[in-house]
């Protein structure tokens, strides 16, 4: 479910006209639905209200101060994993004792920084990274909390580029090689073992790759405990996915069934990581028409909005359903693309969509389950300014990040000595 829906043929976010959003900031631009935001956060935390996990939303999925502060007031922890995504965490009110790391690359700077601010726990990805943490942490004084990210070997049955749980992606160590972390662990005052982590990709629509998963982590678990190795905590990820084209996600209620079957024995904590089934849906990409271009096959229609405001398309091919902003009965005798400005073939936002509603330059249309993984990947390719985002709350709306201009876009690049004297 979500909060965006038609009056009298016109599209609304919650209680409000998106017309009147695209009059004060003109288009395109970002429009999430706190509503629906809270909605989803709190149906997944009831979920599991029995285990009472710790719930890190991943911060990559839309990493706006506004969102995050959203659901920091809710009870959010956060799962990040970069520096930058950690001081936007604490910046939002997220306390540290509920953020976890995450990352096959955290540079010793970015783990001196999660150390001094006392964040929950460090899931580590590689011995070199085990070895860079024990360093940092001696310099500093600090006992690093420790979970071990396992690679099960596990086929998530999703896009290539979002799968990270097969033994030939980059994310996690082999289950077979986890002795020599915990040997390593066990021999250091600088490191504490907490728990271990595993995350197979994300927009997840079946059940049975993170069973085959969990299972075999539940299974090394129990080994573990029978030499006198117990556990504080297993970070189970996220991934679960959000119907884009008519797919059917497991409910949070099945999920949180099948991970209470699987580790029916472990009394430490769970964490859990996510970030799509939360934003996803809560977002939407508006876009003007700026001309219909009618071909023999089909009928471009071209609008401001581009790949650089919304990649997922071009790069995994996704598919966004798109609707007009205002209602119409006629619909196109063609397919249509949807297809923006840019200077690549890839700049689509929809292909051969038929029976495409009637629309006319200068209308808009609205490009939904943008919530996730748009503005945190959108760039200024073409030297394209970034766009707005604006959430609404109710009858209220804010923008929660400006359209940038040229001059803020032209003053990042500096030129050189020898060119400013020409």
């Amino acid at each position: 479910m979500n909060h965006f829906h038609y009056i009298e043929g016109h599209l609304f976010a919650e209680d409000v006209a998106v017309e009147c959003i695209a009059e004060k900031v003109g288009t395109p631009f970002y429009c999430y639905s706190s509503a629906t935001i809270l909605r989803h956060y709190h149906v997944f935390a009831d979920a599991f209200a029995k285990i009472k996990p710790l719930i890190c939303y991943a911060v990559k999925a839309n990493s706006n101060l506004a969102v995050l502060a959203t659901l920091a007031q809710a009870g959010a922890g956060a799962d990040i994993v970069t520096m930058g995504e950690l001081k936007r965490a604490l910046k939002a009110g997220i306390s540290p004792k509920k953020i976890v790391f995450s990352g096959v690359g955290k540079t010793k700077e970015e783990l001196t920084f999660a150390l001094e601010s006392g964040i929950y726990q460090i899931n580590v990805e590689s011995y070199p990274e085990l070895c860079a943490l024990e360093e940092v942490a001696i310099k500093i004084g600090k006992t690093a909390p420790v979970a071990l990210r396992v690679n099960p070997d596990v086929d998530a049955k999703t896009h290539a580029k979002i799968s990270t749980g097969r033994a030939e992606n980059k994310f996690g160590i082999p289950l077979h090689d986890i002795d020599r972390y915990i040997q390593k662990i066990s021999s250091s005052s600088a490191l504490k073992w907490q728990g271990v982590a595993v995350h197979i990709g994300s927009q997840l629509t079946d059940l049975a790759p993170y069973r085959e998963a969990f299972s075999q982590l539940a299974t090394r678990i129990k080994t573990w405990a029978q030499k006198g190795i117990v556990l504080e905590t297993i970070d189970l990820g996220g991934g679960l996915g959000i119907p884009y084209q008519g797919e059917t996600p497991p409910l949070p209620t099945e999920y949180a069934q099948m991970i209470s079957e699987v580790f029916h024995d472990f009394q430490g904590r769970f964490i859990l990581e996510p970030g799509r089934m939360i934003v996803g849906n809560a977002g939407i990409l508006v876009t003007k028409v700026i001309y219909v271009k009618e071909a023999a096959a089909k009928n471009f229609l071209i609008v401001d909005g581009a790949m650089n405001d919304l990649l997922r398309p071009s790069l995994y091919e996704a598919y966004h359903e798109v609707i007009p902003v205002k209602s119409s009965s006629q619909t196109f005798d063609k397919q249509v693309d949807i297809v923006g400005p840019v200077c690549e073939t890839g700049d689509y936002f929809a292909q051969n969509r038929g029976h495409f509603p009637y629309v006319e330059p200068g209308d808009m249309v609205a490009i939904r389950s943008a919530g996730a993984y748009g503005a945190v990947m959108s760039s200024t390719y073409n030297s394209r300014p970034l766009i707005p985002e604006v959430m609404v709350h109710g009858d209220q709306f804010a923008v929660i990040r400006p359209r940038q201009t040229y001059e803020t876009l032209l003053s990042l690049d500096l030129q050189p000595e020898w060119l400013q004297n020409k």
